[in-house]
C-alpha cells in the first residue's frame, strides 16, 4: 500500500485480492476507461488505486451479473463521474435488459416445444429410409 495525501492507495495485486477479481480483469477495466477517476500512477509507472475503487469494482460486477454490458456500465459510470446519481440511467438499462430476457424466454419456450415435437415421434432406426439423409428424424426441419 502507498499513501497519497493521507489516502491509502492500493497496488493492483491488493485491489485484485480485495475485490475478488483478477489482476488481468482490473487492468482491462482500466484500459477501457472504467476506472479512470480511481487510478493514479506511481513515479515508476505502476497503477495505484484509490480506496473507492473497490466500490466501483463491486458495482461493475453486480451490473454485469444483472446482464449489463461493459459499454452500458461505462455510460452509467460516466453519469456518476459527472457528480450525479446514475439511478435513472441504471433503471433504463435494467428495463431494456428485462425486455431482452423476456424475449429470450419466449424464444426458448418456442424451441422447447419444437424439441418436444421432434422427440415425441423419434425413431432410432426409421424403416424404409435409405441412408441418403443424415438423420431422417430431422427431415423437413
Amino acid at each position: 500500500m502507498s499513501e497519497n495525501c493521507g489516502e491509502v492507495l492500493l497496488k493492483i495485486g491488493e485491489a485484485a485480492l480485495k475485490s475478488g477479481l483478477s489482476v488481468k480483469t482490473i487492468r482491462y477495466y482500466d484500459e477501457i476507461g472504467l476506472l479512470t477517476p480511481t487510478v493514479e500512477r506511481s513515479k515508476s509507472g505502476y497503477r495505484l488505486f484509490k480506496p473507492q475503487l473497490l466500490k466501483r469494482l463491486a458495482f461493475i460486477r453486480r451490473a454485469q451479473a444483472l446482464g449489463l454490458h461493459l459499454s452500458e456500465v461505462q455510460q452509467i459510470l460516466a453519469v456518476h463521474d459527472q457528480g450525479e446519481l446514475p439511478c435513472g440511467e441504471v433503471k433504463q438499462h435494467l428495463e431494456a435488459k428485462l425486455i431482452e430476457v423476456r424475449q429470450q424466454i419466449e424464444a426458448l419456450e418456442t424451441l422447447e416445444m419444437e424439441l418436444k415435437g421432434i422427440l415425441s415421434g423419434w425413431q432410432d432406426q426409421p424403416k424404409g429410409l435409405l441412408l441418403q439423409t443424415i438423420c431422417p428424424n430431422l427431415q423437413g426441419v
